[in-house]
Formats: structure tokens, sequence, C-alpha cells
């Protein structure tokens, strides 16, 4: 359980070359990947044809505040370090975030997508991409891909067995004068035929608080769509036969702390699924104020209205990070500790590198079996984890 402290710990050396560890009973190595900025924050993981790993992050000082932007790193086919971290966007009025990689499996184009909002509004975000022909050595100029505000994405886009493309969004809901706090949140999918020129929206059934649509298709052919919780209860499950009408999402019997999570399918057709084993109930604080890290005290806006009986839960510890799999689509599930920790996320400051959550993972699984994770780690890097196929031992 997390304590309200603001104790400052001694991070540990963050070193960039991926190395084994000798207390782990299973097949492992780390790394920490450069970083150029305070704040790093929700990575995303992209495998490559050739080997190589790329991760994308968001980083500056404070979740929020202008100057935070994308960033960049790749680890190449047969090496063992990081590169150097590139920074990737530049618009400095705006908070840059969640970036999420695609590559087109028709041409080979890379996609980096991600959200562009006005400060810590949420509900003010559109959804920019850059595209890249070679791999990401180089790229386009961003361009706007969705332009209606509050539309917000961290999970990767899909193709569906009819080559359609399906990119999970969750939209950030205010009423006229309040806060955007979360609580009227719901997810939908938007769907392309025509790889990404133009768009279509459903909206996920009776998804209020359920956002952070993972989509990933499951051995017998059907999608299984998995959600963090804005009410930090449950991560929350749906089904659906085509990836594109999908059942009301349902808790599950994992927790969630109003935190991200990630999910793959191994080529046994077991689905491992990365995520924080806590919730509001191992809380002992609360933030009512989501960005009182970089408030300046003049938004006059009142705090949003409880709607449909629940409330948006924000200040659960991001602790520990756990991985959980199931052998028969999510209906039961086993797991394991990944890496330990109390999860303190009660501020985002990390100048003052107060926060220790281990949050929002991306995982990747190779049909060897090998499992790439990355996630924030106290905000102040991005941990890069290999497990071998011996971790379900």
């Amino acid at each position: 359980m997390a304590t309200e402290t603001t104790t400052i710990l001694e991070a540990p050396e963050f070193n960039p070359s991926l190395r084994p560890s000798s207390n782990r009973p299973y097949s492992y190595a780390e790394a920490f990947i450069p970083a150029l900025t305070t704040q790093c924050h929700a990575s995303n993981l992209l495998h490559l044809p050739n080997g190589d790993i790329l991760c994308a992050w968001f980083g500056g000082s404070i979740e929020g505040r202008p100057d935070i932007c994308i960033y960049m790193s790749r680890l190449p086919a047969g090496e063992k370090v990081w590169t150097d971290a590139v920074k990737m966007t530049h618009d400095h009025t705006r908070s840059e975030q969640n970036p999420l990689l695609f590559r087109n499996p028709s041409n080979g184009e890379v996609r980096l997508l991600y959200t562009s909002q006005n400060a810590g509004n949420q509900d003010s975000a559109i959804v920019k991409q850059l595209i890249s022909g070679d791999d990401g050595a180089n790229w386009s100029e961003p361009t706007v891909l969705f332009s209606d505000a509050g539309t917000f994405i961290r999970q990767p886009m899909i193709v569906l067995q009819d080559s359609s493309w399906v990119i999970p969004i969750f939209k950030c809901r205010a009423e006229p004068g309040t806060r955007w706090l979360g609580s009227d949140d719901i997810s939908c999918i938007r769907i392309s035929k025509d790889e990404g020129k133009t768009w279509t929206e459903r909206e996920i059934p009776n998804s209020y608080g359920c956002v952070h649509m993972n989509i990933q298709r499951l051995k017998n052919g059907t999608y299984l769509g998995l959600y963090r919780s804005r009410w930090a209860d449950h991560v929350y499950l749906s089904t659906s036969p085509d990836g594109l009408d999908w059942t009301e999402p349902k808790p599950t019997v994992l927790p969630n702390p109003n935190a991200g999570i990630c999910f793959d399918v191994l080529p046994s057709g077991r689905v491992v699924l990365i995520y924080n084993h806590s919730s509001k109930e191992d809380a002992l604080g609360r933030r009512d104020g989501l960005y009182d890290d970089i408030s300046d005290g003049t938004d006059t806006r009142a705090n949003q209205a409880t709607k449909h009986g629940k409330e948006a839960f924000w200040g659960a510890p991001r602790a520990p990070l756990c991985v959980a799999w199931s052998d028969d689509g999510g209906a039961t599930w086993k797991r394991k500790t990944l890496e330990e920790g109390d999860g303190y996320c009660l501020t985002n400051d990390s100048e003052k590198k107060r926060n220790r959550e281990l949050s929002y993972p991306s995982i990747l699984a190779e049909k060897n079996g090998t499992i790439h994770v990355a996630f924030t780690f106290w905000r102040q890097r991005i941990k890069y984890m290999q497990l071998g196929e011996d971790f379900f031992v």
C-alpha cells in the first residue's frame, strides 16, 4: 500500500546498455533508455522487420507544460545499447503526449501518432502524425490526423483481417465551464478502409470511464479489448467477432488504479497483460486537482460534475508492475510481479523527483517467445526489459 509522503529515494544507475540480472528466476535483461529531459512518460514500442526496436515517449519538465514533446530511441538489431534520444516534435505552444507507432504492412511506412493539447486540458487535445518511409531514419513534417478536440490515443493501431485499420481512441469530455477530470470519458474506435485517408467512428457501448482501449486478435480469430478504468477499480474487458462490433466493457478480476495497461498475444494464443496490481482500495491519498503541478491559479472553471453515479479517481498507487496471463481469452488469469515499488503518484513533479510510479507499459511479443516491455520508471526514465518464454514456468 502506498503512503502519502514526499520522500526522495535514490534512483538506480540509468544504464542504457542491455544487461542480465542474476536475481531473476527466468531469462531477463534490462536497460534504461537514454533521455534528454527531466520527465519521461508513456512509452510505446515497435518491432521493425529488420529486427530494430523503436521506442517513443513524451518528455519535458512536467506533463501538461508546453515543453512536453515526443522523443524516440532505437535498439538496433543485435546490439545491446539504446541510441541517444532524438526529439521528434517541436511545437512549444502545446503539450504533446501519448505517442504510438504503427507500420503500414502494405508499403512499410512507419507512422508516429501523438496527442497535442493546451496545458493540462485533455479535452482540448487533437491527434497529429509524422510519417517515415525509411524505418524511422527521416520523418515528414507533422500533420493533423484528428482535429476534433478531446480526442486522445494511447494504444497501437491494428490491421483487421479485411485489411481495415482500426485505432482505439477515447474522448475526454467536459461540460462548458467545467474542468476536465475524466468522469465522462468514453471509448470509440476509428476505422479506415483506405490506409488512413478517411475515417469513420463507432462508439463502444456503455464505455463510460473505460479508456486506453487495447485491441488484439486472438488465436481463434475473434478480438479482445482491455481497458484502463477511470474509476480505479478493475481492468475492464470486451470482445468482438470482427474488431468492429464490441460488447459492453465488463470488469475483470484484475485491479486497476486508473493507469495504463498493455497486452499482446503469444503465438500459442496466450494473452499477456502488463498492468499495475493496485486500485483505489490501496490509496491513502487522492488528487482532486489533476494538474496542480502546473496550475497557475487562473483556471476559474468548476470541477466537472459527477455523472453515471461514478467519479474519476486519481492518486491510487501505480505499482507494483505485474504480468498477468490468460489461456482462455481473459476469463481466468495467473500473475507474477515484474517490478516492486510503492507507486507514489500524488504528484507529477519530476523536477523534485517525488513521483515513484511504475506505469504505462508497452509490450511486444515475438514469434520466438521473447517479450519486450517498456514502462515509466518514476517519470525519470523509460525502463526496457526483455523476458524469455521461461518467465511463465
